[in-house]
């Protein structure tokens, strides 16, 4: 999984992302059996809801290692400023760093880009 170091260095991006874009980033990484692939959207979505009266300007990433599987949701306000097709590639770049084994730096890159298009459509 992530070293501490390494988890410091996720919760710095995650915390930039927050300030650059205004928006609320959460993160779930699962291993270990993961999660049906029928539901783990819904999962995430359920994560995501969670959130409460948040939830419209949060995102929350949802990687489970077992099934090399990534799911990002978007609140209604943050969807306005991340497009379904920004979400796409930042996954398929994620993804590309994860099957790397660089779980840490797939994550990094992941927030800060989220961050950074959230921020240039505020």
């Amino acid at each position: 999984m992530l070293t501490t170091a390494q988890a410091d260095e996720v919760r710095r991006a995650l915390r930039a992302a927050e300030r650059r874009s205004g928006l609320r980033f959460g993160l779930f990484v699962c291993a270990r059996n993961g999660l049906p692939a029928a539901g783990r959207r819904h999962f995430a979505e359920r994560l995501h809801a969670a959130y409460g009266t948040e939830s419209p300007d949060a995102v929350l990433v949802l990687v489970d290692l077992d099934a090399r599987a990534l799911e990002i949701v978007t609140g209604e306000n943050a969807r306005g400023r991340l497009t379904d097709g920004t979400c796409r590639a930042t996954a398929r770049a994620m993804a590309t760093a994860f099957s790397g084994g660089d779980l840490a730096g797939g994550l990094v890159y992941g927030f800060a880009t989220l961050g950074q298009q959230a921020a240039a459509r505020r």
